[in-house]
């Protein structure tokens, strides 16, 4: 029991420790207020459809099969290499992703050019997947008269196309996927490594030296433990989700000859059930979303026991490692390099006119604006854009809304229950949109007898809604003592706290506002699963202009490239937030 005060002495109200009902805090009617919303979005769009999917993988008509769906699946043929396809994606591509974000975070730190070689690794991670597709499509076109690869190897070796096989044969469409993709996501990776190395304080190195640590001890005593291990599981868990989704690349990338040979559970699940509920196509993405949600919470729990990183130390330290050397620094001038290639071959494609860009390749005519203008003066390209960007926008109010409203209670959660709820989004953060496409279109199709246009803008929400619950409910959790105590006191209600913390999170709110439009305007899969035919979202008009990809190539680049400034521009605006959000104090 503590004593009482003392007259004259100072009390300090701690109001930081245990949560306790007041004006910072809604009452238990409140607190169910704020969750309703969200618990509604996953109860009716993720949890109920994938417990439909679960009981359709097992019955027919109602009626127990068992395990015969499964079998079915698993008796067509090409299904078993489906599911090899989809591991390898998920281990494969986001081990290297990691790997090479984490060598050339090191590589380009302390040099002059560093920054300017970050953001031009960082620019594809804000491009359509669509986008990203058409470029490296247009990059390995097997014609030497079109494509740059096939004519460098001719040139090197002449004739190649008897002797090797090109990249979008069925041969390699694997590895030209997954090399797109690691293209399109090395950036994220080096910008969050290297926000990581700036973070630890250089004493510990100091540290570790001063009791006789060789320099591996530095490395993995200063520099691993307490911060890059983490790093690696949030950079390897956040490539895995988005290798997880990586079917508009793979849809518009491969050829449809070879699909087959580049299918993952992602498209086996859309060829057999579309977006519909089927019994073969149950049992697919039953084991995809096993597969998924097994390797997310693996990710998470490394993630948890690498928590918290340390605070950057006060004041600044001099930090003694020493510049990169000149190979290294050589090495990222290349990669940059490398990493514009694919971007000046989209642009300099988009700069023909289209029977040029159809016959020859960007080298082999003068430029032209035909391109721009056939796409420009096309009017269902600004209705695209129109819808897409209002379509953007308010899913993003709506998901920030919701996650707001959502994280502020569960913030102070603790024990079994904070826990509970970590697994519980966590799992929902993976859920394969092809596993809930069919049960929400036989509830939207008997809903809106129309099309299931209505329910486009819900889904994304839905979505979008797990992710940023997580983050934001993490970062107000995370928040210094001090600041939590100004905000509980300041004489507001429980809103009024809640606009506080959402103030001092500002770079996890503006990250994951971000990262909702870009998901947003960048999307093909829920569009093409959820989208009625009176409108079409922008990745769906670039799909559908990808379909007579030679004859079209030039209008294709031209309206590829048009799609790409906006996202562009706002993760390049907002990359500090970015990663600040992210890192800092944003997953675990």
């Amino acid at each position: 029991m503590s004593r009482p005060p003392v007259l004259g002495e100072l009390v300090v109200l701690d109001d930081v420790g245990r949560p306790r009902r007041g004006r910072a805090y809604p009452a238990a009617g409140g607190t169910s207020a704020l969750l309703l919303p969200a618990v509604l979005l996953l109860g009716a769009l993720l949890l109920w459809p994938v417990l439909r999917t679960l009981h359709a993988s097992v019955t027919t008509d109602g009626r127990w099969v068992g395990t015969t769906h499964f079998r079915d699946a698993f008796a067509t043929p090409g299904a078993g290499a489906a599911v090899g396809r989809t591991l390898l994606w998920a281990v494969l591509v986001p081990a290297v992703v990691t790997t090479l974000g984490y060598l050339l975070a090191t590589a380009s730190r302390r040099t002059a050019e560093g920054g300017l070689v970050r953001l031009i690794l960082v620019l594809p991670i804000a491009l359509p997947l669509v986008v990203t597709a058409v470029t490296f499509r247009l990059l390995l076109d097997p014609a030497p008269t079109r494509g740059l690869v096939a004519r460098v190897l001719g040139a090197v070796w002449p004739g190649p196309v008897d002797t090797v096989p090109l990249p979008l044969g069925p041969g390699l469409v694997t590895v030209s996927l997954m090399a797109a993709f690691v293209w399109a996501w090395v950036g994220l990776a080096v910008v969050m490594f290297r926000a990581a190395l700036e973070a630890v304080p250089p004493s510990l190195a100091d540290a570790v030296r001063a009791f006789g640590g060789n320099r591996r001890d530095v490395l993995w005593d200063a520099q691993w433990r307490p911060l890059l291990l983490r790093t690696v599981a949030v950079v390897f868990a956040l490539v895995a989700i988005g290798a997880n989704r990586s079917f508009d690349l793979i849809l518009t990338m491969a050829p449809g000859s070879v699909r087959d040979e580049a299918a993952v559970l992602a498209v086996r699940v859309w060829q057999t059930s579309g977006g519909t509920t089927t019994g073969p196509g149950a049992a697919l993405g039953v084991i995809w979303l096993a597969a998924v949600a097994a390797g997310m919470l693996v990710a998470a729990l490394f993630i948890r026991q690498s928590w918290p990183p340390p605070r950057p130390a006060d004041p600044p330290e001099v930090d003694p490692t020493p510049p990169p050397s000149r190979r290294l620094r050589l090495v990222t001038a290349g990669a940059a390099i490398v990493w514009l290639v694919p971007l000046g071959v989209l642009v300099a494609t988009s700069l023909h006119a289209p029977v040029d860009a159809a016959a020859h390749g960007w080298w082999s005519t003068p430029p032209s604006l035909d391109s721009y203008a056939a796409v420009l003066t096309d009017p269902d390209l600004w209705r695209s854009l129109l819808f897409t960007l209002l379509l953007s926008t308010g899913v993003t109010v709506a998901v920030l809304g919701v996650a707001l409203l959502a994280a502020y209670p569960l913030a102070w959660l603790t024990g079994p229950p904070a826990q509970l709820t970590g697994v519980f989004l966590t799992a929902a953060v993976v859920v394969p949109v092809q596993m809930i496409a069919g049960p929400v279109n036989e509830v939207l199709g008997a809903v809106y007898s129309s099309g299931t246009t209505h329910g486009l803008a819900l889904v994304h929400v839905a979505l979008g809604v797990p992710f940023a619950v997580l983050v934001l409910r993490n970062a107000f959790a995370d928040l210094p003592a001090e600041q939590v105590r100004a905000a509980r006191l300041g004489g507001r209600h429980w809103w009024g706290t809640l606009r506080e913390l959402a103030r001092h999170n500002r770079s996890a709110v503006v990250a994951l506002g971000v990262l909702q439009f870009v998901g947003v305007w960048n999307d093909l899969v829920v569009g093409l699963l959820f989208n009625a035919a009176e409108t079409a979202p922008l990745g769906m008009f670039l799909y559908g202009q990808a379909r007579h990809f030679v004859a079209n190539s030039g209008v294709l680049a031209a309206g590829s490239v048009l799609a790409s400034i906006l996202p562009v521009l706002l993760v390049v605006a907002a990359r500090r937030h970015l990663v600040t959000g992210l890192v800092s104090r944003g997953i675990r």
